[in-house]
């Protein structure tokens, strides 16, 4: 079989299912994206060159002008492939950045699957849910523009999928009945509890984590509002406070990755360092930046009490990750989360801009160990169920066969990790 791929940022959401695909006798697999540098055997690159914003234009437009720059870089990367002899029997693309808006034009006759990751709303979920960063009037207006490529992509051939209940509801009503909620797994090996990790030190530079010391962490890409870096901070006082042997390990890079910057240099840490001043004890905090794989599951699999929050918006893969190595959870009860955590069962849902119940929450898993044990038990119990890796990359090959052989694939492959029950 002839497989291509299609992201601008290799291998974004598709690092599973090609090393899967890789892994089979007679693939060919050929991946389109921008200028990297990082390989993956089996895998065939190629790369369409970067486009750059033009300073005259107005945002929004920006954004539209290099999501069709990219749709044009890779029409003509295609049509060399295409020259060259290369006709796949399915394109795997993300449809949100602009690159999938053409392909249908070099290989008409070829199924098209599209990673539909969210459809922006201008007021009811991540726009206007935090009431301490609003933005400008206008902003309503730009989400409309930046919905132009997902309404493209919609109207053009193929079919979608989408890892959760929670983003598939996202896009319009009309659009749903083409796209596949296909729930994403996790290694179960490599994402596993170690009970005897608790019985070692581990060091990240100067800070030592002791076995007698009970450890809170929180990961983010971006420290930043959008996940709740802020309302983890305000908690921090009073769990340090409370526990003389808590330590708190803070992983993300500091910077933005999906809300909007400050302004200045002025990074969120450092803007909210300052608003807390010496309520926190920086020999008791560290701020990890961004870990290797590796050094980030030992990390999970030592806490005592893993913090997870997030607007209502695309939830983070180290939620899963989390739950499979039997983290006890304390979780924000927005709705992303609530598709995975199952209250006072796998994790401990608390609410999203109450800094004082985040503290009792993680105050209370410190303290009460049956309570901890059963959200450990649950949630690698959960994970087992309904987020391994092979029936994940089983399912998705089910969608790939289904469309590849012109049946209508089901709207619904795997199971809710909450046990939602909705029928699609």
């Amino acid at each position: 079989m002839k497989y291509l791929f299609i992201h601008q940022n290799f291998p974004g959401q598709y690092l599973h299912i090609i090393k899967y695909l890789a892994g089979k006798p007679d693939n060919e697999i050929v991946f389109v994206s921008q200028v990297t540098r990082r390989t993956i055997g089996g895998i065939r690159n190629v790369f369409y060159g970067k486009i750059d914003p033009v300073n005259e234009l107005h945002s929004s437009l920006n954004e539209l002008h290099q999501a069709v720059k990219r749709g044009e870089e890779v029409y003509q990367t295609l049509k060399k492939l295409k020259q060259l002899g290369f006709v796949p029997d399915i394109i795997i693309g993300h449809q949100g950045w602009g690159e999938m808006l053409n392909v249908q034009d070099i290989y008409p006759d070829v199924p098209i699957l599209k990673y539909c990751e969210f459809y922006y709303h201008s007021d009811g979920l991540d726009v206007k849910f935090d009431p301490e960063f609003l933005s400008d009037e206008l902003l309503p207006s730009r989400v409309r523009i930046k919905n132009t490529i997902n309404l493209i992509s919609a109207n053009n051939p193929g079919w979608g999928q989408t890892p959760t209940l929670f983003q598939w509801k996202t896009y319009p009503e009309w659009a749903r009945g083409q796209i596949t909620v296909l729930r994403e797994g996790v290694d179960l090996k490599i994402c596993s509890p170690d009970t005897d990790i608790y019985n070692h030190t581990m060091k990240f530079e100067d800070f030592i984590i002791h076995p007698k010391d009970k450890l809170v962490t929180y990961v983010a890409r971006g420290l930043e509002p959008y996940r709740g870096f802020h309302i983890l901070m305000r908690s921090l006082p009073k769990i340090l406070k409370e526990r003389s042997d808590a330590k708190i390990v803070i992983v993300g890079g500091d910077q933005v990755s999906y809300g909007a910057a400050l302004p200045g240099k002025l990074t969120w840490k450092h803007y909210f360092l300052q608003q807390l001043g010496n309520q926190l004890d920086p020999t008791r905090i560290y701020f990890a930046g961004l870990l290797s794989y590796p050094v980030f599951c030992k990390l999970l699999k030592r806490s005592d009490a893993h913090v997870y929050m997030t607007y209502p918006f695309v939830l983070s893969w180290s939620l899963r990750e989390a739950m499979a190595m039997g983290c006890p959870i304390i979780a924000s009860d927005t709705d992303p989360v609530k598709e995975f955590i199952v209250h006072q069962k796998t994790g401990i849902l608390t609410p999203f801009f109450d800094k004082e119940k985040l503290a009792d929450n993680v105050l209370e898993v410190l303290e009460n160990n049956d309570l901890s044990s059963k959200i450990r038990h649950f949630s690698r119990e959960e994970a087992e169920r309904s987020l391994s890796m092979d029936i994940y990359l089983n399912n998705y090959n089910t969608l790939i066969d289904d469309l590849i052989n012109h049946r209508t694939p089901d709207l619904s492959l795997g199971k809710s990790p909450a046990m939602i029950g909705e029928e699609l």
